[in-house]
Protein backbone atom coordinates (compact mmCIF):
# COMPACT_ATOMS: atom_id res chain seq x y z
CA UNK A 1 0.00 0.00 0.00
CA UNK A 2 1.43 3.43 -1.41
CA UNK A 3 1.47 6.60 0.91
CA UNK A 4 -1.24 7.98 -0.10
CA UNK A 5 -3.26 4.58 0.39
CA UNK A 6 -2.28 3.86 3.45
CA UNK A 7 -2.95 7.63 4.68
CA UNK A 8 -6.61 7.21 3.74
CA UNK A 9 -6.92 4.18 4.77
CA UNK A 10 -5.91 4.86 8.30
CA UNK A 11 -8.18 8.12 8.19
CA UNK A 12 -11.10 6.41 7.74
CA UNK A 13 -10.14 4.39 10.77
CA UNK A 14 -10.08 7.44 12.87
CA UNK A 15 -12.86 8.93 14.86
CA UNK A 16 -12.84 12.26 13.54
CA UNK A 17 -13.95 14.02 16.91
CA UNK A 18 -10.46 16.80 15.62
CA UNK A 19 -10.23 16.84 18.90
CA UNK A 20 -6.26 17.45 18.55
CA UNK A 21 -5.33 15.21 21.62
CA UNK A 22 -3.22 12.86 19.41
CA UNK A 23 -1.05 16.05 19.02
CA UNK A 24 -1.81 17.11 15.65
CA UNK A 25 -3.90 19.25 14.42
CA UNK A 26 -6.76 17.24 13.06
CA UNK A 27 -7.25 13.42 12.17
CA UNK A 28 -5.84 13.62 8.55
CA UNK A 29 -2.53 15.54 10.11
CA UNK A 30 -2.35 12.52 12.71
CA UNK A 31 -3.03 9.79 9.67
CA UNK A 32 -0.36 11.27 7.63
CA UNK A 33 1.96 11.33 10.64
CA UNK A 34 1.42 7.53 11.12
CA UNK A 35 1.93 6.91 7.27
CA UNK A 36 5.14 8.63 7.43
CA UNK A 37 6.42 6.73 10.88
CA UNK A 38 6.55 10.20 12.61
CA UNK A 39 3.59 9.15 14.89
CA UNK A 40 2.73 5.98 16.84
CA UNK A 41 -0.51 4.63 16.64
CA UNK A 42 -1.70 4.73 20.31
CA UNK A 43 -2.51 8.86 20.42
CA UNK A 44 -5.67 8.50 19.80
CA UNK A 45 -7.77 8.46 23.17
CA UNK A 46 -11.55 9.28 21.30
CA UNK A 47 -10.76 5.69 19.36
CA UNK A 48 -9.55 4.16 22.48
CA UNK A 49 -8.46 0.29 22.44
CA UNK A 50 -10.07 -0.67 19.50
CA UNK A 51 -8.98 2.51 17.39
CA UNK A 52 -5.39 1.35 17.98
CA UNK A 53 -6.29 -2.46 16.92
CA UNK A 54 -7.71 -0.64 13.44
CA UNK A 55 -4.43 1.44 13.06
CA UNK A 56 -2.35 -1.71 13.98
CA UNK A 57 -3.72 -4.23 11.37
CA UNK A 58 -3.28 -1.09 8.92
CA UNK A 59 0.37 -0.70 9.02
CA UNK A 60 1.52 -4.60 10.51
CA UNK A 61 2.68 -2.85 14.01
CA UNK A 62 2.29 -4.28 17.12
CA UNK A 63 -0.86 -3.31 19.45
CA UNK A 64 0.03 -0.96 21.96
CA UNK A 65 -1.60 0.61 25.35
CA UNK A 66 -2.69 4.13 24.65
CA UNK A 67 -0.43 6.72 25.62
CA UNK A 68 -1.46 8.07 28.63
CA UNK A 69 0.37 11.60 27.41
CA UNK A 70 -2.58 12.26 25.20
CA UNK A 71 -4.90 11.57 27.42
CA UNK A 72 -7.58 8.36 28.02
CA UNK A 73 -10.35 6.13 26.81
CA UNK A 74 -13.69 7.69 27.98
CA UNK A 75 -17.38 7.34 27.03
CA UNK A 76 -18.46 10.17 24.58
CA UNK A 77 -18.93 13.26 25.41
CA UNK A 78 -21.54 16.70 24.84
CA UNK A 79 -20.93 20.13 25.41
CA UNK A 80 -23.63 21.57 26.97
CA UNK A 81 -23.97 25.01 27.10
CA UNK A 82 -24.98 26.71 30.21
CA UNK A 83 -27.26 29.77 29.27
CA UNK A 84 -28.26 31.53 32.01
CA UNK A 85 -23.92 32.63 32.05
CA UNK A 86 -23.34 32.62 28.18
CA UNK A 87 -22.48 36.14 27.20
CA UNK A 88 -22.47 35.53 23.22
CA UNK A 89 -18.61 35.84 23.16
CA UNK A 90 -18.68 33.64 19.74
CA UNK A 91 -15.17 32.18 20.67
CA UNK A 92 -16.92 28.99 21.34
CA UNK A 93 -18.44 28.85 18.04
CA UNK A 94 -14.81 29.52 16.46
CA UNK A 95 -13.22 26.72 18.33
CA UNK A 96 -15.85 23.99 17.50
CA UNK A 97 -14.02 21.74 14.41
CA UNK A 98 -17.40 21.00 12.85
CA UNK A 99 -19.67 23.56 13.71
CA UNK A 100 -21.83 22.32 16.26
CA UNK A 101 -22.58 25.80 18.07
CA UNK A 102 -24.95 27.81 17.19
CA UNK A 103 -25.46 31.43 18.21
CA UNK A 104 -24.77 35.18 17.15
CA UNK A 105 -22.82 37.86 19.07
CA UNK A 106 -24.14 38.95 22.69
CA UNK A 107 -26.78 36.08 22.11
CA UNK A 108 -27.22 32.43 23.89
CA UNK A 109 -25.55 29.95 22.22
CA UNK A 110 -26.29 26.24 21.97
CA UNK A 111 -24.92 22.85 20.95
CA UNK A 112 -26.34 20.70 18.66
CA UNK A 113 -26.09 17.55 20.35
CA UNK A 114 -26.47 15.06 17.21
CA UNK A 115 -23.49 16.87 15.81
CA UNK A 116 -21.14 17.30 18.48
CA UNK A 117 -17.90 15.03 18.56
CA UNK A 118 -16.98 15.94 22.05
CA UNK A 119 -13.59 17.43 21.31
CA UNK A 120 -14.22 19.65 24.15
CA UNK A 121 -12.38 22.44 22.65
CA UNK A 122 -15.07 24.73 23.13
CA UNK A 123 -14.02 24.28 27.40
CA UNK A 124 -10.48 26.54 27.49
CA UNK A 125 -11.80 29.12 25.62
CA UNK A 126 -14.83 29.97 27.18
CA UNK A 127 -14.15 33.19 29.37
CA UNK A 128 -17.20 32.77 31.93
CA UNK A 129 -17.12 28.65 32.77
CA UNK A 130 -20.49 28.08 30.97
CA UNK A 131 -19.64 25.24 28.83
CA UNK A 132 -20.20 21.51 30.58
CA UNK A 133 -19.71 18.07 29.22
CA UNK A 134 -22.69 15.38 29.73
CA UNK A 135 -21.95 11.48 29.14
CA UNK A 136 -23.61 10.78 25.76
CA UNK A 137 -22.61 6.87 25.58
CA UNK A 138 -24.14 5.48 28.89
CA UNK A 139 -20.81 4.38 29.57
CA UNK A 140 -19.62 2.87 26.05
CA UNK A 141 -16.59 3.86 24.75
CA UNK A 142 -14.14 4.25 22.28
CA UNK A 143 -15.30 3.00 18.69
CA UNK A 144 -18.67 1.24 21.14
CA UNK A 145 -19.38 4.93 21.59
CA UNK A 146 -19.05 6.29 17.62
CA UNK A 147 -19.99 4.83 14.75
CA UNK A 148 -18.32 4.82 10.99
CA UNK A 149 -21.44 6.98 9.87
CA UNK A 150 -20.81 9.37 12.59
CA UNK A 151 -17.46 9.78 11.70
CA UNK A 152 -17.72 9.93 8.13
CA UNK A 153 -20.38 13.48 8.59
CA UNK A 154 -18.04 14.42 11.43
CA UNK A 155 -15.02 14.44 8.87
CA UNK A 156 -17.75 16.67 5.99
CA UNK A 157 -18.61 18.83 8.62
CA UNK A 158 -14.81 19.82 9.28
CA UNK A 159 -14.17 20.18 5.57
CA UNK A 160 -16.51 22.39 5.65
CA UNK A 161 -15.74 24.37 8.22
CA UNK A 162 -12.36 24.67 6.99
CA UNK A 163 -13.44 26.05 3.61
CA UNK A 164 -16.15 28.20 5.16
CA UNK A 165 -13.04 29.91 7.46
CA UNK A 166 -10.96 30.18 4.13
CA UNK A 167 -14.42 31.80 2.10
CA UNK A 168 -14.66 34.42 5.73
CA UNK A 169 -11.32 35.29 5.21
CA UNK A 170 -11.43 36.11 1.46
CA UNK A 171 -14.49 38.10 1.82
CA UNK A 172 -12.71 40.05 5.04
CA UNK A 173 -10.14 40.83 3.01
CA UNK A 174 -12.03 41.75 -0.54
CA UNK A 175 -14.01 43.72 1.86
CA UNK A 176 -10.79 45.39 3.45
CA UNK A 177 -9.70 46.49 -0.16
CA UNK A 178 -12.66 47.96 -1.31
CA UNK A 179 -13.34 50.23 1.77
CA UNK A 180 -8.99 51.06 0.72
CA UNK A 181 -10.28 51.76 -2.84
CA UNK A 182 -12.15 55.06 -1.68
CA UNK A 183 -9.66 56.24 0.20
CA UNK A 184 -6.86 55.80 -2.49
CA UNK A 185 -8.97 57.49 -5.11
CA UNK A 186 -9.77 60.76 -2.53
CA UNK A 187 -6.28 60.73 -1.87
CA UNK A 188 -5.13 60.97 -5.31
CA UNK A 189 -8.59 63.19 -6.33
CA UNK A 190 -6.92 65.75 -3.31
CA UNK A 191 -3.38 65.33 -4.86
CA UNK A 192 -4.31 66.67 -8.57
CA UNK A 193 -6.70 69.24 -7.25
CA UNK A 194 -4.08 70.73 -5.31
CA UNK A 195 -1.48 70.08 -7.99
CA UNK A 196 -4.12 72.39 -10.33
CA UNK A 197 -4.13 74.74 -7.77
CA UNK A 198 -0.81 75.34 -7.24
CA UNK A 199 -0.61 75.49 -10.98
CA UNK A 200 -3.23 78.26 -11.49
CA UNK A 201 -0.78 80.28 -8.87
CA UNK A 202 1.75 80.09 -10.50
CA UNK A 203 0.45 81.51 -13.22
CA UNK A 204 -1.01 84.18 -11.58
CA UNK A 205 1.81 85.46 -10.09
CA UNK A 206 3.60 85.08 -12.96
CA UNK A 207 1.05 87.51 -14.60
CA UNK A 208 1.24 89.92 -11.69
CA UNK A 209 3.25 92.60 -12.48
CA UNK A 210 6.26 93.61 -11.06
Amino acid sequence: MDRAALTDALDAALPQTQCTRCGYPDCRRYAEAIADGEAAINQCPPGGADGIARLARLTGLPVLPLNPLNGSEGPRRLAVIDEAWCIGCTLCLKACPVDSIVGGPKSMHTVIDPLCTGCELCIPVCPVDCISLVDASEGRTGWDAWSPAQADEARERFDFHRERLARDEQERLARMAVRSAPSTVAGTEVSVKSSVIEAALARARQRKPG
